[in-house]
C-alpha cells in the first residue's frame, strides 16, 4: 500500500497539496533562484492563498529546505533501487543520467552550488545534512569499489572523482546545449555522460582508425 493509501482523506489532500507546493517551489527556484523567489510566487503558482501556504511551511527557508530534502531522497531512492548486479561505474552513470533528466525537466535546482547563503541555511538543517551525508557515503563507496575493480582511475584521489561527479550534475553546459544546440534531451544526456566518464580527448583506437583512413 502506498503512503497516501494509509492516510485519511483529509491527510491525503494535505499531502497532495504539499507535493504541489514543493513542485512549484522547485520550478520557481530553477527559474528565479532563491533570492528572487517569494512565498507569494509559490502561492500564486499553486493557486492557494499565502496563509494556506504558511500552514505547510512557516518560512521560505523551511520550504526550500524541504524541496532540497525531497530531491536528495529521490536520488537515494533511485540508487537504492538499482540492481545489485550492476557494477559501480554503471550505478554512478545511471544516477547521473537520472539527475540530468530531472534537471532538464526543470526539477533540479542545485542551489548550494550557486549561493553561499543557501549553503549556510542548509548546513543548519539537520534533516538535510543527515541525508546528504548518507548519499555521499554511498557514492564514496561506489567510487572506491570502482577504483578497485579497474572501472575508475585508481591514480585519482576519491574526493577528486566524487566532486567532479557532483560538478557534472550542475554543469552549465546542460543549459547551453538545451538553449543553443539542436540536440534533444536524450542526445544531451548521452553527451554529458560521455564527457563525464570518457572525457573529450580522442580515444587511441579512434586516432589509429583516422590515421589508417588517411593513409
Amino acid at each position: 500500500m502506498s503512503i497516501l493509501g494509509k492516510l485519511s482523506f483529509k491527510d491525503q489532500a494535505f499531502k497532495l497539496r504539499e507535493d504541489a507546493i514543493l513542485d512549484a517551489t522547485t520550478r520557481i527556484l530553477a527559474g528565479k533562484g532563491f533570492d528572487l523567489m517569494t512565498m507569494d510566487d509559490v502561492a500564486l503558482e499553486v493557486g492557494i492563498s499565502k496563509p494556506s501556504l504558511y500552514k505547510h511551511f512557516k518560512s521560505k527557508e523551511d520550504l526550500v529546505g524541504e524541496a532540497m530534502i525531497r530531491l536528495i531522497d529521490g536520488a537515494q531512492a533511485f540508487i537504492d533501487a538499482l540492481s545489485a548486479e550492476q557494477g559501480p561505474r554503471d550505478k554512478l552513470s545511471a544516477l547521473l543520467e537520472w539527475a540530468l533528466r530531472v534537471r532538464l525537466a526543470g526539477g533540479l535546482p542545485f542551489l548550494p552550488s550557486t549561493s553561499s547563503h543557501v549553503r549556510e541555511m542548509l548546513t543548519r538543517n539537520l534533516r538535510y545534512v543527515t541525508r546528504v551525508l548518507k548519499l555521499n557515503s554511498a557514492l564514496e563507496k561506489l567510487v572506491e569499489r570502482g577504483k578497485k575493480a579497474g572501472e575508475l582511475r585508481a591514480d585519482l584521489p576519491t574526493d577528486v572523482i566524487l566532486y567532479s561527479y557532483y560538478a557534472r550534475t550542475c554543469d552549465p553546459s546542460v543549459e547551453y546545449l538545451k538553449l543553443y544546440s539542436k540536440m534533444n534531451d536524450d542526445e544531451i544526456v548521452a553527451a554529458m555522460l560521455a564527457v563525464a566518464f570518457s572525457g573529450i580527448a580522442a580515444r587511441q583506437a579512434d586516432v589509429r582508425r583516422q590515421a589508417d583512413g588517411a593513409g
